[in-house]
């Protein structure tokens, strides 16, 4: 077994420098297809507000997209292999309909512009299939906590452009032109997976689409027996749903149902809050390179319940500027440290095989509890009142902690979960040629 390698060789490394990219390349569509940029766009065009609201259903396939996944594991693009094959597809066809977005004009109607958007969002979210799976393939055990890390690093910069950028750019042309130059950052995305390593392949793919479909969940089961594999199913619906409840409602809470702050007073503090998940996401990688996955687990759920019990301090003292930055940067740091964390996880449980599918289908879970679950969030917060719903918040940690000693128990040594297919002992090149 060769030595552990030094956090500068880690995050120096060729792969690490890919993932930052191709993170960034995930993360540009999102918001291109049914959030800000064209909300803006469509106003500026005089839609209506329920059509606008609309656009929200083209986001649908992020959903969905554990249902072709397995054609992502099953067939082989001509060239690049595997796995940068289909990503330089996906991207190559993403610049394509961005573009073809820029074309189109609201005013005169919506419906190719939501048949373009709707593509948009298929392409990005079968790029996100892609470079889950790339991520999960090419990474050894010592190297998943950083590279989660900086893979979500390279997605929140690709938000910040998508969200601040594009505003700042439509005040100087017009929409369609910010679009178009919007689809031709997705050339950094192709770039990235040109010059990325390509995952070295230790176990047999699937040969049919029969085997990629049915294949991952056998191995799944087989591989932590069944007992255990629901209880991990469970505990990747759980474990995010504190934060996922508390993000739900806490722009509302900050405003007019709750403290009354104005949109001006949350500027400042909301970007603060976004560079404080950035910094919680590196921490939360570095960490996890001398204390293991399981224990992050443990220590970055507690934390994360200590940072919602922040917002619970806010709702009872109540309107205080001071309090509120405070609140809402160690909210965002602790939750940058949980996601690394969780992504690094979600890693650890695939097979090389199959990748795509699993990943796709364990992170859909997930969705499931951020999206479906969290929806009466507003509800309850009104039933409790606010200082409650945040102790509330914070003690829904508590049920993934107490699913953690079945799979990923504290150990006296850290101890990550098998994954087979990969040699955890390989060596990568850094970025840098050191050897």
């Amino acid at each position: 077994m060769k030595g552990r390698r030094s956090l500068l060789e880690i995050f120096g490394s060729r792969k690490m420098a890919a993932l930052l990219l191709l993170g960034f390349s995930s993360g540009l569509p999102l918001y291109l297809t049914s959030k800000a940029p064209l909300q803006a766009w469509l106003t500026k065009e005089n839609v209506s507000l329920s059509a606008i609201a609309a656009f929200s259903l083209v986001g649908l396939p992020y959903s969905l997209k554990f249902l072709w996944s397995p054609l992502l594991d099953r067939f082989v693009p001509p060239f690049l292999g595997r796995r940068r094959g289909w990503l330089v597809v996906t991207q190559v066809a993403l610049l394509v309909a961005i573009a073809a977005m820029a074309f189109q004009k609201p005013s005169e109607g919506l419906k190719f512009l939501a048949i373009t958007a709707a593509i948009v969002a298929f392409l990005s979210a079968s790029q996100d299939i892609v470079a889950d799976a790339y991520r999960t393939d090419v990474l050894t055990e010592q190297e998943r906590g950083p590279g989660a890390s900086v893979f979500l690093l390279g997605y929140r910069v690709a938000i910040i452009v998508t969200t601040s950028l594009t505003f700042f750019l439509a005040d100087k042309m017009p929409w369609p032109t910010v679009y178009l130059l919007m689809s031709l950052l997705m050339f950094i995305g192709v770039l990235s997976s040109i010059m990325a390593p390509e995952p070295v392949l230790q176990c047999r793919p699937p040969q049919t689409l029969w085997e990629a479909v049915k294949l991952p969940l056998v191995d799944f089961f087989q591989r932590h027996g069944s007992l255990q594999a629901v209880l991990i199913l469970v505990f990747i619906i759980v474990y995010k749903l504190g934060d996922s409840l508390l993000k739900n409602v806490s722009t509302p809470f900050l405003l007019d149902k709750g403290l009354h702050f104005t949109q001006t007073d949350l500027a400042l503090p909301n970007l603060l809050g976004i560079v404080a998940v950035i910094v919680g996401t590196l921490t939360g990688g570095a960490m996890m390179t001398k204390i293991g996955i399981n224990r992050s687990l443990w220590i970055f759920a507690i934390l994360q319940a200590i940072g919602n019990l922040s917002y619970l301090s806010l709702a009872l003292v109540g309107k205080n500027f001071l309090l509120m930055l405070t609140a809402i940067n160690i909210e965002n740091f602790c939750a940058g440290l949980e996601s690394a964390a969780f992504v690094a996880f979600l890693m650890s449980l695939c097979n090389q095989g199959f990748s795509a599918t699993q990943y796709a289908l364990l992170s859909s879970l997930q969705g499931f509890s951020r999206d479906i679950l969290t929806a009466p969030a507003g509800a309850w917060a009104t039933a409790t009142g606010w200082p409650l719903f945040f102790l509330i918040t914070a003690l829904a940690a508590l049920p993934g902690l107490l699913l953690l000693p079945f799979f990923a128990p504290w150990n006296p040594q850290p101890v990550a979960i098998p994954r087979p297919g990969l040699n955890n002992d390989d060596e990568e090149e850094d970025l840098w040629g050191r050897g």
